[in-house]
């Protein structure tokens, strides 16, 4: 098994302080922000990463393509999910989530160490993975504005948000047009940890949020609940507002 920590903020300040002052026993630490998404832009502000790269640094974290893969962040789960839905991208075919984080190793009495390997003076066995773009549904911009139209277009983020009364980190605010709102705060429990049973609309069902993290969640969610169908609109409304030739909508529908 190879174990990845992925804690990570957005907006800083940057988790690698947290994984020195301790981490799960054997645990590379794995830059979030810049392994899991490619540079903003037209992308979004967390698009996808660029397949070489993303290969590259899971090898150099170990992780190998007959190997299962553990990622875990501080417990809120959104920064190990869209690790957990990169990897199955790129089509590692064993990837799991700590659920609760670290946070709940913690709490549980798991032992932690300050052992930095591949970061410090421990080196590790550098892996095999070979990186096969194509292992999860992936939505763009005209297949979500199509999805909202003839199946269920999930909305992650705040309610507010979603109505277009609030908008603290992109330009505009606003929906994509049918999507329903699913807020993430819905799918765990307080301490981060998923709720044992979550009921999905039937049909056909994908999800965005503002950047594609918290999405990645939705559909870790869905497939926990056997939705194994489910697609992620990467791009997300960070992407969607780039095109002001695409409709917002405003409100509670």
């Amino acid at each position: 098994m190879t174990l990845l920590d992925v804690r990570w903020r957005l907006g800083g300040p940057p988790s690698l302080p947290d994984y020195r002052a301790g981490h799960l026993p054997g645990a590379v630490f794995v830059d979030f922000e810049h392994v899991f998404s490619g540079p903003p832009g037209k992308g979004g502000r967390h698009p996808l990463p660029d397949p070489s790269a993303l290969q590259a640094a899971m090898r150099a974290a170990g992780v190998r393509g007959d190997r299962p893969v553990v990622v875990y962040d501080h417990g809120d789960g959104l920064a190990a999910a869209r690790a957990w839905w990169t990897l199955r991208w790129a089509g590692h075919p064993d990837v799991r989530v700590l659920d609760g984080g670290y946070a709940a190793w913690v709490g549980s009495g798991g032992a932690v160490t300050p052992e930095t390997p591949g970061v410090d003076e421990l080196e590790i066995e550098e892996g095999d993975f070979v990186a096969r773009p194509g292992g999860m549904p992936v939505l763009d911009a005209e297949a979500a504005a199509a999805l909202a139209k003839r199946g269920v277009l999930l909305d992650a983020r705040t309610p507010e948000r979603f109505r277009g009364e609030t908008e603290p980190i992109d330009a505009v605010a606003g929906h994509i047009p049918g999507a329903r709102n699913l807020p993430y705060a819905e799918l765990v429990q307080p301490d981060g940890r998923l709720r044992d049973r979550v009921d999905f609309p039937e049909g056909e069902i994908g999800a965005y949020c503002g950047s594609g993290i918290t999405a990645a969640h939705t559909v870790l969610v869905l497939h926990h609940a056997g939705r194994e169908d489910a697609a992620l609109y990467v791009g997300s409304w960070s992407e969607w507002i780039t095109d002001s030739s695409r409709p917002i909508a405003i409100g509670q529908s």
